[in-house]
């Protein structure tokens, strides 16, 4: 049967079975699609109507027990139990970093965090724009699960507010560092690989790091299975050219070559030892990856698609970023535009309309 109402919130009652309930509303909790959902409190066993309806009172006076909303890191377990397995390994790396960043929120209850203190935790938690980027992404997964449940109406870390992004473009090397690292090669300095095996097949450190003997295919000129990040990356072969293949014969007659050092740290040391006696630039690893894009855009003018497809990218949008060409290219560049005065004759009289 349905309660019959009464009116300024008073309570109601219901029939159940040969007895009355007393029913009253002592307050609201937000449901699925924000939705508001009644918190009721019941009574019954009452003989009639009336006796349910005189009772509402007493169950309005009773102390309301608050239920304690479950904490953050509550529905961090469940995240990472569930949705985030279906992400790749290093974003779920970049949310478990992240996590560990908002330490000082774990044990908050949901219903205790604010606009004002996610965005003082995740600014003094991360000071570059996509480390807060991956701490706000990770708060709006869990307020989402936590709205599932109730316990919160509004996705609060939408409100964060993100450090501006400066990214430092990185330089190539020049033509003369790369002949100054191939004469340190040849001269028996086996640190000069790392730089010249990445320069000339676009390779990222942490390629080179996982880098294997079994990856490497000579007779394909591919190095297989040593892709990182992206899934692009990960399926397609690493393209040797035939420069680095007697780089490549040394380190696999050598077990003890610096290529097969697997650590980061000793990745560097050997890498950065390579440039200073060379006498380069200190430049960053990953300028080898855009001296692999400048090399192939602007100096060998290779297609788009097949710069897209050495690099291993999903696009060929990335050239934005990757190619740096300097002014002497772009002014060569233009220079090959021709004037109609470089026609035939005959060509030039065509191309002119006549009055």
């Amino acid at each position: 049967m349905k309660p019959k109402a009464r009116g300024n919130g008073q309570g109601t009652a219901y029939k159940r079975g040969s007895t009355w309930t007393a029913q009253v509303v002592i307050g609201w909790k937000m449901g699925k699609n924000n939705q508001p959902i009644p918190i009721k409190r019941t009574k019954g066993g009452f003989k009639t109507k009336r006796e349910a309806l005189a009772y509402c009172p007493e169950l309005l006076k009773a102390p309301t027990v608050r239920k304690i909303a479950p904490r953050l890191s509550h529905y961090a377990e469940l995240y990472f139990a569930g949705e985030c397995n279906k992400l790749s390994r290093c974003k779920r790396g970049a949310y478990i970093i992240a996590w560990k960043r908002l330490k000082p929120l774990h044990d908050y209850p949901m219903d205790q965090l604010t606009v004002a203190l996610l965005r003082q935790t995740v600014s003094e938690a991360a000071s570059t724009h996509y480390t807060a980027r991956d701490c706000k992404v990770l708060l709006s997964h869990l307020f989402k699960l936590a709205g599932a449940d109730g316990w919160v109406s509004k996705d609060l870390p939408s409100y964060i507010i993100l450090p501006d992004l400066h990214e430092k473009e990185r330089c190539p090397f020049l033509p003369e560092e790369q002949e100054a690292l191939w004469g340190l090669y040849e001269a028996g300095n086996k640190d000069a690989a790392i730089p010249l095996l990445m320069i000339y097949t676009g390779m990222m450190p942490g390629e080179v790091m996982r880098m294997t003997p079994a990856m490497i295919h000579m007779e394909d000129h591919q190095i297989i299975g040593a892709g990182l990040k992206t899934k692009v990356r990960q399926e397609s072969p690493i393209w040797l050219p035939d420069a680095v293949i007697p780089i490549l014969d040394a380190a696999l007659a050598d077990p003890d070559h610096p290529l097969w050092l697997k650590t980061e740290k000793c990745l560097y040391l050997h890498y950065y030892a390579a440039l200073e006696a060379a006498g380069t630039r200190r430049l960053e690893p990953y300028s080898c990856r855009h001296t692999t894009a400048t090399a192939l855009t602007i100096t060998e003018n290779i297609a788009p698609q097949t710069v897209q497809r050495i690099m291993r990218w999903a696009n060929t949008r990335m050239l934005d970023r990757y190619a740096h060409p300097d002014e002497d290219a772009i002014l060569s560049a233009v220079n090959t535009i021709g004037r109609t005065t470089d026609l035939l004759p005959t060509e030039a009289a065509a191309a002119v309309e006549k009055p």
